[in-house]
């Protein structure tokens, strides 16, 4: 069943109310579990913070490096210079 406006609207003004009410109370997690969710959510935005600024140096280090200081693969065959 799909909510109605009205009842979306007391829903999300319900929400708002509890976020409210544990922000001025000064406690906002009042629970272990609240805590554990929180430090799962920094742990997840921490890693996917750390995986950008990989791929972002790695990006940099390949695409701008210059040709010249590029390791050759494979051996050089003196025999055929003239």
């Amino acid at each position: 069943m799909a909510l109605s406006a009205e009842d979306l609207g007391r829903e999300l003004e319900a929400t708002v109310q509890d976020v409210l009410g544990k922000l001025k109370s000064r406690q906002p997690f009042q629970s272990e579990w609240d805590t554990a969710a929180f430090v799962i959510f920094l742990t997840f935005l921490g890693t996917v913070l750390f995986l950008l600024l990989l791929v972002f140096i790695c990006c940099c280090c390949c695409c701008y490096a210059p040709r010249s200081q590029q390791n050759h693969k494979g051996v050089d065959n003196y025999a055929l210079e003239p």
